[in-house]
């Protein structure tokens, strides 16, 4: 299951957007690191994030030290998955200007995104010193401490491209385990979609009380994605086919965020994950024989944390339908494409019909 940009991201992302352009001096009027830092704010407001990070990158060649330009140039970055030069950009934000609330909202979510919970924690902290009433940084700080507390028991095992937490000794058999399936899916999957993560992943390994607790997602997850790949055990060690396709399902959750950070509709996210679990083609296949259960495509568009468990598995089975047959009709190489089109801010059909050589209601009417 993937949590997607959703709320805790896109509100950060509001509240920057609104700040940097309320009253945000962008160079004097007239001048090109003015005019150029307008054009890339309107280009966010538009929802192309490659026109934006080129506008604010010709506004800081003309005027270096405007923190609310490195802000923009942060915040285009991460609407187009480079987390890197966000964070950079963010950081010069913040040195230029400490009192900047916006960039340090959206730096720690980015650093918690990256599994930088430590890092997370001190940049609300230092923001908070500056505006200690804000409620909504309170309140997630408050978030990440307690999951802090949590882990800060756990023992790490590490592996070249993820760091997997567990609770005690009874456990490190699985968290080996898990690095070896870990490590084998992120060449698998990341040859297939030409992506590799820029950063190392953090795995944490749950009771299942603790997952419900730190996740709040449904009773029917089998585990989360938000950043983090969270899985409850659930005597996973007595059946390792299941631990397989769970982190295969969620490492594909984490390349597709690579890709694009936002834009993705949640039929596509889901459908490429069941699409790479190992047998997963024949689950969507045997599980749409089994159910009459069907949602109509705008559904599968949404989020599925509100479907009941037997509404779940159809949903899942019908994205990975259509995923499956996007593969056939594309090509892995044109998914990534459309992937990062939307990335980009191009319209989800204006995108879906260059890259797939058909309008995409006629493609849905074909798998009807």
């Amino acid at each position: 299951m993937g949590i997607r940009a959703g709320l805790r991201i896109s509100i950060a992302v509001v509240v920057v957007f609104a700040s940097a352009t309320v009253g945000a001096a962008q160079g004097v009027p007239g001048t090109r690191a003015h005019e150029a830092g307008r054009a890339g704010w309107e280009a966010i407001r538009a929802g192309r994030a490659a026109d934006a990070a080129k506008a604010f990158a010709a506004a800081l060649d003309a005027e270096p030290r405007d923190p609310s330009l490195h802000l923009g140039a942060g915040l285009a970055a991460h609407l187009l998955g480079q987390p890197t030069a966000a964070r950079h950009a963010l950081e010069q934000a913040l040195a230029l200007a400490p009192t900047y609330t916006a960039a340090s909202k959206l730096l720690g979510e980015i650093l918690y995104r990256g599994s930088d919970l430590d890092g997370a924690i001190r940049v609300y902290e230092e923001a908070l010193a500056h505006a200690p009433a804000d409620e909504q940084m309170v309140k997630r700080l408050a978030e990440w401490k307690k999951e802090a507390a949590l882990h800060s028991g756990f023992f790490q095992s590490q592996g070249s491209h993820f760091t997997v937490l567990f609770e005690g000794p009874a456990d490190e058999e699985l968290a080996r385990r898990a690095l070896d399936l870990l490590e084998a899916a992120y060449w698998r999957i990341g040859t297939a979609l030409y992506t590799f993560p820029e950063q190392v992943i953090t795995v944490v390994l749950y009771t299942q009380e603790q997952f419900r607790d730190v996740t709040r997602s449904p009773d029917w997850a089998a585990a989360v994605y938000d950043g983090r790949i969270r899985v409850p055990m659930r005597g996973a060690l007595r059946r390792p086919e299941e631990l397989e396709r769970v982190l295969a399902h969620e490492f594909t959750h984490a390349l597709v965020r690579s890709i694009a950070p936002r834009g993705v509709p949640t039929w596509l996210n889901e459908g490429l994950a069941v699409a790479f679990e190992p047998e997963g083609q024949r689950w969507a296949e045997d599980e749409l024989s089994r159910t009459t259960t069907r949602l109509p495509p705008q559904r599968l568009a949404g989020g599925f944390a509100g479907l009941s468990g037997e509404e779940a598995r159809a949903a899942y089975a019908q994205s990975a339908a259509t995923v499956l047959r996007l593969l056939d009709l594309g090509g892995s190489a044109a998914v990534v494409g459309l992937l990062r089109d939307l990335a980009q801010g191009e319209a989800f059909a204006a995108a879906f019909e260059r890259r797939m050589l058909v309008p995409f209601d006629t493609f849905v009417s074909g798998l009807r």
